[in-house]
């Protein structure tokens, strides 16, 4: 595992600590280029995607908390939010040419004229109407769904408050067609827009109702682009929406989020106005060579004529961490909020995800340099200075971002809920936090101490003569406690690592996750999860058991390359991979 020491990782159920030994040149996380390095690969309720598969995309579409990438050989892949499967993209027998993000389904239309539909189906939602043929174009809104038909009609499926799936007649001469929440919305071959649904203000489409080409629908605006260029917007107008930026002409598509809006002009350059709350308006920079735009709830992506993919907004399901290929990732956390810190290979931190109300977790403190190691402890964060000190930030109720005096010669961290653990350079350990977790009795003598870390039901530390202490807890220690060079604490088990190359499991065995696969050998680091664990083999590859829950035992392929993953406990694991 180049890069770092294996026996400094540390999994605390929701942290990962790694102390770098050698890394590449320094880079620019959020720059582009073409160094080697490490990147981000994340599965189960949140995917993220390897940098290569982003190459070849011909269109994009966002939902309300994932995306969609078409690929020219008519192939798709999908990131962001996964709790209903709508990042893995089914086989299709015919290829792809357009594709459609709902609020968490996805609509594709095939070669044949076909859609396949997947994700979210609660409301029938992916239940195509029948036959499922002659379709030459598809809209998804958040719970249902619209095809259109090569004659020219409307077919609509899926939740029907409203009578949002009830097409009005004359059902005829449609050639475009837009879903929102609870409207939907035709464009006849004469330029004018029928709206169905909710009477909410949308029924009343702006005069002249003619001349429009193109449509995009929010969760209560609708815009529709005229033929002269210029954006009409009616509907909800609460968050600006109706306030296209002057100059209002030369527009050449369209996109609607929940509470914003976005229109691509004919130079590239991408307007957005609406509501900002989440940065869904804040365009990046350079604003140029934009191709195809699409918006989603709070978020938005578009494709570049350089084939590049830019997404921006709302992070809160990594719908928006587009990977450049420089970021040279040295180590990751995350927690079950989706909240992520990142250590880059130049010292540098990165933090995304959901947030936690009114504390700021990604606000990293400056400088922002000089880190060796982070830890997550869900409302709060830490990272470890070269120099040996610590900094926190995030939730202080309890003390936790107080790191104890003197603030130096630490060399590794854990962090909890409300609590931390530290070690020193001499091997001792201090705890700082909550006082009502029973983690400040570390047992004595406290010293010798090498690796530590933390559950919601206890603590472990690994001494230098290679065995464990434990406390806090019930967890107790393995049978077979000797020579061992690494630990991993999950919710009620644990893992350990021999000298030998083996695994020694022990504590919760409801779903298998202390039934190491066999052979059990060959393996460099451990993982343990809430209910699985992860075990690193010498190749690079990750050997997965225990609880499935959300898919987290699917590694992506090809399982090579990797260097370590970090995990929330149950739902989401994020793997560093070399390139």
């Amino acid at each position: 595992m180049p890069g770092y020491l294996a026996p400094t990782v540390i999994i605390a159920c929701l942290m990962l600590i790694l102390l770098p030994t050698g890394c590449s040149s320094p880079t620019d996380p959020g720059s582009g280029g073409g160094q080697s390095g490490n990147y981000l690969v994340g599965w189960g309720r949140q995917v993220i995607l390897e940098p290569s598969a982003y190459r070849d995309l011909i269109a994009v579409s966002a939902g309300s908390g994932h995306c969609l990438g078409l690929k020219s050989d008519g192939s798709a892949v999908a990131w962001g939010y996964n709790g209903y499967n709508q990042c893995q993209v089914p086989d299709v027998s015919a290829g792809i040419v357009a594709l459609a993000a709902g609020g968490y389904h996805n609509l594709a239309l095939t070669e044949d004229r076909t859609i396949m539909a997947w994700g979210d189906n609660r409301d029938s939602q992916c239940d195509v109407s029948m036959p499922n043929a002659d379709f030459i174009a598809a809209a998804a809104g958040y719970d249902f769904s619209l095809g259109l038909k090569i004659d020219g009609r409307i077919v609509a499926w899926g939740e029907n408050s409203y009578c949002k799936c009830d097409v009005p007649a004359p059902n005829t001469g449609f050639t475009a067609i837009a879903a929102g929440e609870y409207n939907g919305f035709g464009l006849k071959e004469d330029g004018s827009v029928i709206v169905w649904g909710r009477d909410n203000g949308l029924y009343d489409v702006p005069e002249p109702n003619s001349g429009f080409t193109a449509i995009a629908a929010g969760w209560g605006h609708c815009l529709g682009l005229r033929s002269n260029g210029a954006i009409t917007v009616w509907g909800n107008n609460a968050y600006g929406q109706w306030a296209v930026p002057v100059p209002n002409g030369d527009f050449v598509a369209v996109a609607a989020g929940r509470y914003h809006s976005l229109g691509l002009k004919s130079d590239g350059s991408v307007v957005a106005w609406g509501g900002n709350d989440e940065g869904q308006c804040d365009v990046p920079q350079p604003n140029t060579g934009f191709l195809s735009i699409s918006a989603g709830g709070y978020c938005n992506v578009g494709l570049k004529r350089d084939g590049t993919v830019v997404a921006w907004g709302y992070n809160g399901s990594s719908q928006c961490f587009i990977q450049q290929s420089n970021m040279e990732f040295t180590a990751v956390a995350v927690d079950r909020d989706y909240n992520h810190l990142a250590l880059h290979a130049d010292g540098s931190l990165s933090a995304w995800g959901r947030g936690a109300g009114s504390v700021d977790l990604y606000n990293i403190p400056e400088p922002n340099m000089d880190f060796v190691g982070i830890a997550h402890g869900y409302d709060h964060n830490l990272g470890l200075k070269t120099d040996g000190s610590i900094v926190a930030w995030g939730d202080n109720a309890y003390g936790q971002c107080d790191i104890p005096e003197p603030n130096t010669g630490y060399v590794a961290i854990a962090a909890h809920r409300g609590f931390n653990l530290a070690l020193k350079a001499d091997g001792a350990i201090v705890a700082w936090g909550d006082p009502s977790y029973a983690y400040f009795a570390i047992p004595e003598p406290n010293t010798g101490y090498v690796q530590v870390g933390i559950s919601d039901y206890y603590c472990i530390a690994l001494k230098s003569n290679g065995t464990v202490v434990s406390w806090g807890g019930a967890i107790g220690v393995p049978a077979s406690n000797t020579n061992i060079i690494a630990i991993s604490a999950g919710r009620a088990h644990c893992l350990a690592l021999k000298s030998d190359g083996s695994i020694v499991a022990w504590g919760n065995n409801r779903y298998g996750q202390c039934d190491v696969p066999s052979p059990n050998n060959d393996f460099t680091a451990v993982v343990a999860g809430n209910y699985f664990s992860l075990g690193f083999r010498s190749d690079g590859s990750v050997v997965a058991w225990g609880s499935a829950y959300y898919d987290v035992l699917d590694i992506p392929e090809p399982n090579i390359g990797f260097e370590t993953v970090a995990t929330d406990g149950s739902e989401t694991c994020i793997g560093i991979k070399s390139r």
